[in-house]
């Protein structure tokens, strides 16, 4: 098996269905390098742009009261290379401390992909940001394995 690792920022909108306890979502994230730097002052980090096309996200979520939910849904990287993911266990979405701004995390597993991510396998992990005007930004951290 080979691994395969990403690191994307995502950024879009997300809000509510005719079901008041399911949310849309849908961003997209430019091709990237994520950058991370540790001095004496502690540590930086940025995201850069780099060659290549976008990657689009969508999925569902269901809230479970609380601050639970699950969701569903996919990530297309390229034309037809494109993964479907569900929550493992229960994602968490809190209030953060900036005012009107949800803070949450989620991990993924992989269900299965196309195209180059034929036969995939794996975990997505989700570190977002939620705001009270449905704008969403998800920092993702994937590790595919490919057969």
């Amino acid at each position: 098996m080979r691994q395969l690792l990403y690191a994307m920022q995502f950024k879009g909108s997300g809000g509510p269905t005719d079901n008041p306890n399911v949310l849309n979502a849908a961003t997209s994230s430019p091709s990237t390098r994520l950058t991370s730097e540790v001095g004496p002052s502690g540590i930086n980090s940025r995201f850069e742009p780099a060659a290549g096309e976008p990657a689009e996200f969508t999925s569902e979520v269901r809230l479970a009261g609380g601050t639970s939910f699950a969701e569903t849904g996919s990530i297309t990287f390229g034309q037809g290379n494109s993964l479907t993911f569900s929550t493992i266990g229960e994602g968490y979405l809190a209030p953060s401390p900036e005012e009107g701004l949800m803070h949450g995390s989620v991990m993924w597993r992989i269900e299965r992909g196309e195209g180059q991510l034929a036969g995939a396998s794996g975990i997505i992990t989700s570190n977002f940001t939620f705001s009270s005007a449905g704008e969403v930004t998800d920092n993702q951290f994937g590790v595919i394995w490919l057969p």
